[in-house]
């Protein structure tokens, strides 16, 4: 029978070799994104006929209860995974199209989850913001460029400290620790920085201004071609940074790829305009699927802790 055990940084050349046999397509499948949100995002790892496996929690106070997160990274299909554990497993989230259509047959309610779809952009398209309908980008960009002396410096090692006390005056400028979300983060960011040599995958690059790092973003290869972005910050008062950022980060760091996914606009507003903004040449939609529609019914079921329960208090 195989065995389930919460997911530890000693995992990570495992996973990175199975992803490696099998590429992903979802962001979620890597292991710096599993291992940095595993603090407000529970994971769980089982291996099932030569397949990797992740588990999190239903949040419905049945510690028994778990789901399927993402797909099996092997070739184990999702109810054999249902039938190999020796626990109730609730459903499946944050599956692609593909695999959601392999349990139309089955008795499972299926529902698709268009706040955790995933944007895929052109590298060169935000590299080059090129064409009329990017414009008004290239204005802010000019104006950032204009205003402040903006360099580039490529992801390294001894930049850590200098990411990381950027991340703090971000979080305190946003206020992180009276919005749950932002919180959640800014701990998925903290145990980034302070595991990054356990990551080595990991690209990224900053802008400095007057001797300060003051926008940085970070990511990794998902699949051959195609880069994921786990986290991009501009502080706020530069005007055309966040613009910047993100056309620096795909022009310098990301130009040995074709497409980088940027990941879901979680249902909020004004990220979902902002991801539209950008034109994704393609989304990687993503569906959830459960046995019991009447006791599963939301897209993502954990509930956000409390910023209190967090570290970010001991910081900010």
């Amino acid at each position: 029978m195989p065995t389930m055990r919460p997911l530890a940084l000693n995992d990570g050349p495992a996973v990175v070799s199975y992803l490696r046999r099998f590429p992903p397509e979802i962001s979620e499948l890597t292991f710096t994104n599993l291992f940095v949100w595993r603090k407000s995002r529970p994971v769980y790892i089982a291996e099932i006929d030569d397949s990797l496996v992740f588990l999190t929690n239903t949040g419905q106070n049945r510690e028994e209860d778990k789901l399927v997160l993402g797909y099996p990274v092997g070739k184990v299909s999702l109810l054999g995974v249902a039938e190999a554990l020796d626990i109730d497993v609730a459903g499946f989230i944050r599956i692609p199209e593909n695999v959601a259509k392999t349990l139309q047959d089955a008795n499972v309610a299926i529902k698709k989850d268009r706040d955790n779809s995933d944007y895929v952009y052109r590298v060169t398209d935000l590299a080059e913001l090129p064409g009329r309908r990017f414009h008004k980008k290239r204005n802010l960009i000019k104006q950032c460029l204009s205003t402040y002396p903006c360099q580039y410096e490529p992801f390294s090692q001894g930049l850590m400290i200098e990411y990381s006390d950027m991340q703090d005056r971000w979080c305190q400028a946003r206020q992180c620790k009276h919005e749950p979300g932002l919180c959640n983060e800014y701990v998925a960011i903290r145990e980034m920085f302070d595991h990054y040599l356990d990551l080595p995958r990991l690209i990224g690059g900053a802008i400095r201004i007057n001797g300060a790092i003051q926008a940085y973003a970070i990511g990794e290869e998902l699949n051959p071609g195609t880069a994921v972005c786990h986290f991009e910050k501009a502080m706020p008062g530069f005007r055309g940074l966040g613009q910047l950022i993100n056309q620096w980060f795909a022009r310098h760091t990301l130009k040995n790829f074709e497409f980088v996914n940027r990941e879901q606009d979680l249902g909020i507003p004004g990220l979902r305009q902002a991801k539209e903004s950008y034109y994704p040449h393609h989304m990687v939609e993503k569906f959830n699927a459960w046995f019991s529609a009447d006791r599963y019914d939301k897209a993502f079921p954990v509930e956000p802790r409390e910023c209190e329960r967090h570290e970010v208090d001991n910081v900010l």
